[in-house]
């Protein structure tokens, strides 16, 4: 969407919705991380992108069968920038919507919503958290912190101390299902709300991106905000192209 006119018409019709809508449902992707410093995957200069391997990290069978993707994964997650990550404006604007927000569900791990101040009742980690750790084996969790400064001190693979299973941050690998309670949050969240406002997201990845066709045909408009264009465009209300950071702050910090 290069066309200014376009551009105003469509963040005009945004205003509009968002000003009539009594509640609303959030859907976030990577890409309201971007401007906290934190990478998304897919992207041109993503993770994934500049380093094939870490798709290998990111399944389950994978880090679950070679010690040696587990040992990468501990070393890059003790340097990681992403726990000195900061909320952007984007994280900020959300929190504006106050009361009128129903469900906040991010395919996110870095914890900036709560951070930035969104209700954690009202927030759905539908891909887990990167701040606790868990055992495989005997389900065990507690702050990543406590790993990480296990790692520093020189365990390259740290098991767990419970059961001496293998540990692994508290996210859902490939390979791994999400959690049935939340997909029915996420589900009930697009039927509920006046509303459905995806911001950051690809829309490609499934079950989650669904959340997009069940609000259509549950009659509820849907506004979607991303740097680049999505396969479901097409069932927008309407579509802004730009900086989650930006957009966001002229929708709700008017």
């Amino acid at each position: 969407m290069s066309d200014p006119r376009e551009m105003n018409e469509a963040l005009e019709r945004a205003i509009r919705l968002l000003e009539s809508a009594r509640s609303v449902a959030v859907l976030t992707g990577a890409g309201i991380s971007t401007d906290s410093g934190i990478p998304d995957f897919r992207g041109p200069n993503g993770v994934w992108t500049r380093d094939p391997a870490a798709e290998r990290r990111s399944n389950i069978n994978s880090y679950l069968a070679d010690p040696q993707v587990r040992r990468d994964a501990w070393r890059i997650r003790s340097r990681s920038e992403m726990f000195d990550a900061q909320p952007n404006e984007a994280h900020r604007a959300l929190v504006a919507l106050d009361n009128r927000l129903h469900t906040l569900v991010t395919q996110n791990i870095d914890g900036l919503h709560q951070q930035a101040g969104t209700p954690p009742d009202r927030v759905v980690e539908i891909h887990g958290t990167v701040h606790s750790w868990e055992c495989v084996d005997c389900g065990a969790r507690g702050p990543m912190g406590e790993a990480l400064d296990r790692v520093r001190a020189g365990e390259e693979d740290p098991p767990c101390e419970m059961c001496g299973g293998i540990i692994k941050s508290a996210t859902i690998l490939f390979g791994q299902g999400l959690v049935p309670a939340d997909l029915a949050r996420a589900e009930r969240a697009s039927i509920e709300a006046d509303l459905l406002l995806a911001i950051g997201t690809s829309l490609s990845v499934y079950p989650v991106a669904g959340m997009v066709p069940t609000a259509v045909e549950a009659g509820r408009p849907v506004i979607i905000i991303n740097a680049e264009p999505t396969d479901l465009d097409h069932l927008a209300t309407a579509v802004l192209r730009g900086s989650a950071a930006d957009l966001l702050s002229a929708l709700l910090l008017r």
